[in-house]
């Protein structure tokens, strides 16, 4: 096995990998050696109603671009029929699966940040939406991949969700965020119960402050130029690209020892520390820890400091 590229014959599924998070945990998985099916909803054809232009064909353009080897496979999670026939062909082609990112969510124009919205005030069809986006797509996924991914031991479940453990225990956005945010660390810590008994391991991980493509566009500047965003919103000093996260989860992946990990919640900054890998830029930005202590906390800190 190359060592530069530690994932070599491994399989991998992510799932939700048209833009952001996703996207980036496709390219660096396949980076690293990996055979990367990623899926989504927005094609070149039909987009989602999440209603962006990024398409599942260019995230596997990019994985061919890093010297990797992805497929593209439109898949609704939400149908049980398109999930299950992703499964078989899967097995067909590879007759295993190593890795499973559930990176499902595509909910951002339902989620309502900033308002002060009740339960009550929220029409019930958005708020279920929102379930069924983050947290029944997460369960359709698992309930028809996770057979293939028993059936070898090493197997790696990962659910991405937005915030860790810790502070999501806090209350978040409004009732419906915060339980499709909270589900998938549930969600990994009792895949982890019962994968242990097969040798498997499962996690939650969270991005920080994501630059992703839409946050990007939100503050109307680029990769290139997001630090401009700063003098609008001072915290968007401690952002990281949707690379780090990517970098994160298939660190995880080729650690021998990453059943250390099984059932935590744990988040890019908190995994670059132990990994030693940066973002583009070099840096390694503990977006939660400066969260927690100056956005939150009040302490008179530089993000540079948590950089």
């Amino acid at each position: 096995m190359e060592t530069d590229k530690p994932l070599t014959g491994r399989i991998a599924l992510v799932a939700g990998a048209t833009r952001g998070a996703g996207r980036a945990i496709a390219v660096q998985l396949a980076a690293a050696g990996a055979t990367v099916y990623a899926t989504g909803r927005t094609t070149r054809e039909h987009r989602s109603e999440v209603g962006r232009s990024e398409t599942i064909e260019e995230t596997a353009e990019l994985i061919g671009a890093a010297g990797g080897t992805g497929f593209a496979v439109p898949t609704d999670h939400l149908e049980e029929e398109q999930v299950r026939a992703l499964a078989e062909r899967i097995d067909r082609e590879q007759g295993r699966l190593d890795i499973l990112v559930n990176d499902i969510w595509g909910g951002d124009h339902l989620a309502r940040v900033g308002e002060d919205v009740k339960m009550w005030e929220i029409p019930l069809e958005e708020g279920l939406r929102m379930l069924e986006l983050g947290v029944k797509s997460h369960i359709i996924t698992s309930s028809a991949l996770l057979p293939l991914l028993a059936r070898t031991p090493g197997g790696l479940v990962v659910e991405v969700t937005d915030g860790t453990a810790e502070s999501n225990r806090d209350y978040r956005v409004n009732f419906y965020y915060d339980l499709a945010k909270n589900a998938p660390i549930r969600m990994a810590a009792g895949l982890a119960h019962e994968l242990e008994s097969v040798g498997s391991t499962a996690i939650c991980v969270t991005p920080g402050f994501l630059r992703s493509e839409a946050m990007l566009d939100h503050f109307g500047v680029t990769e290139a130029t997001w630090r401009d965003a700063i003098a609008r919103e001072p915290h968007f000093a401690i952002a990281e690209s949707p690379v780090f996260v990517g970098r994160a989860v298939a660190a995880v992946a080729a650690d021998a020892d990453r059943a250390r990990w099984n059932g935590q919640s744990l988040s890019s900054g908190q995994l670059a520390a132990e990994y030693g890998f940066t973002d583009t830029d070099g840096s390694r930005p503990d977006a939660w820890r400066y969260i927690t202590e100056v956005a939150l906390g009040g302490a008179d800190r530089a993000a540079e400091e948590y950089r």
